[in-house]
């Protein structure tokens, strides 16, 4: 199992924020976005049942998408004041558990998720836990990915085949949906005036982008005059939207292989002033012989 750790951590941070509930512990230090994560994992682990975890993290704001167009996610406000410190002190968490912390500078998360897990084919299956539906792309046969909804222990789990009867594209046919319609969240606008169900129309057509411009002379005249003035930003979009699965990062299987100390993990629980966690780590025999 691959983990999205920001993904985990600003929903569990946000859950309880917006009630302004922060869990300042005894040496003023917040601690809800880390409490949140640590029970979104151990939720997962229970339900998922993975032999191997590793736990990857987006580095700094600057990664070759803000070099390609400094407006790569622009729109999002800086992190809350209570969040800030808890970035380092949940991949100490994450250590007292003996599964690797992954990111790497001018990178995100997802690149490396994406090739730690296009590294695994042949060796594992892997299931990507995110909140992200850019990671759909990554589907095959080997990668599954479970999507967090509301609440804990509720996912929705795609597969290529799944993806493709909701979807009607493949997921790799997902990399151009998003650099036709673009993408409100990471603010990039990919073609001003084509919306998902144009999108999704185009690509069930024409397969690809490069399909799409070969054949511009079928498309309605209001999509020709789009895309035609657009072009630049489509071709730019659709290298935003593309996760990149060669990226020098790699984790072995046997570096991850999950195996709890339970004393150490009740050590940081402690130091955290977590008093609720341990039975997550005392079924140590149930987390590790699968």
């Amino acid at each position: 199992m691959l983990v999205d750790g920001m993904a985990l951590l600003f929903r569990a941070f946000f859950a309880t924020a917006v009630t302004g509930q922060y869990m300042v512990n005894s040496k003023g230090i917040p601690t809800n976005a880390i409490h949140g994560f640590v029970k979104h994992f151990f939720t997962a682990i229970e339900h998922f049942k993975p032999s191997h975890v590793a736990v990857c993290w987006d580095m700094v704001s600057t990664t070759f998408r803000t070099e390609m167009y400094p407006s790569y996610k622009a729109n999002r406000s800086d992190a809350p004041v209570e969040l800030i410190p808890q970035f380092d002190l949940v991949k100490e968490v994450v250590e007292s558990f003996n599964v690797p912390n992954i990111g790497i500078s001018g990178f995100e998360a997802d690149d490396c998720i994406g090739t730690i897990a296009k590294q695994m084919q042949g060796e594992a299956n892997v299931t990507i836990l995110t909140g992200d539906q850019d990671i759909l792309q990554l589907l095959d046969d080997h990668i599954s990915v479970a999507l967090l909804k509301k609440g804990y222990g509720n996912y929705m789990l795609y597969t290529p085949v799944n993806f493709q009867e909701e979807k009607g594209i493949t997921p790799q046919q997902m990399i151009d949906l998003k650099g036709l319609m673009g993408d409100t969240s990471d603010n990039y606008p990919g073609v001003r005036g084509i919306g998902e169900k144009t999108a999704l129309k185009l690509l069930q057509t024409h397969q690809d982008i490069e399909g799409i411009l070969t054949n511009l002379s079928l498309l309605t005249k209001g999509q020709r005059a789009k895309i035609e003035a657009d072009l630049e930003m489509l071709h730019l979009s659709r290298r935003l939207a593309e996760i990149k699965c060669d990226v020098p990062v790699s984790c072995l299987l046997e570096e991850s292989f999950l195996d709890i100390n339970p004393n150490l993990a009740i050590q940081k629980f402690e130091e955290l002033e977590f008093k609720r966690f341990h039975h997550y780590v005392e079924k140590k025999e149930e987390l590790t012989l699968f």
